[in-house]
């Protein structure tokens, strides 16, 4: 089994939904990027971690870095987010979109060879 579907069927049946959807929508944004498990988080990797996520009890985190938070900050204010963290709570829709915008973003900035 794959590390991140283990991971994700380890989570609450509940969040297990969402977790997906925020893999598959970082998936399709960057293709080229690697899966791991890095730092006990589902990773996406291309030469250096690229962008993580994972559940919380209250919310999901996504974990770009402290310099895309700082990028997107306009677009992540109704979001609680901190240093290269942003908490997705559970209650809300996912901003798939946002989310696909950061990853590819953040692999712009970050992946190498």
């Amino acid at each position: 089994m794959n590390p991140i579907d283990e991971y994700i069927s380890r989570q609450d049946e509940a969040i297990q939904p969402r977790l997906k959807a925020i893999r598959e929508t970082i998936r399709a944004a960057i293709p080229e990027a690697e899966e791991r498990i890095s730092y006990q988080m589902p990773t996406f990797w291309k030469g250096r971690n690229i962008i993580h996520f994972a559940a919380t009890k209250k919310h999901i985190g996504i974990y770009p870095g402290g310099e895309a938070t700082s990028a997107f900050a306009d677009r992540l204010t109704e979001y609680k987010t901190s240093k290269g963290a942003i908490q997705l709570p559970n209650d809300k829709a996912l901003p798939l979109e946002l989310i696909a915008e950061i990853a590819r973003w953040s692999y712009k900035r970050n992946a190498k060879e």
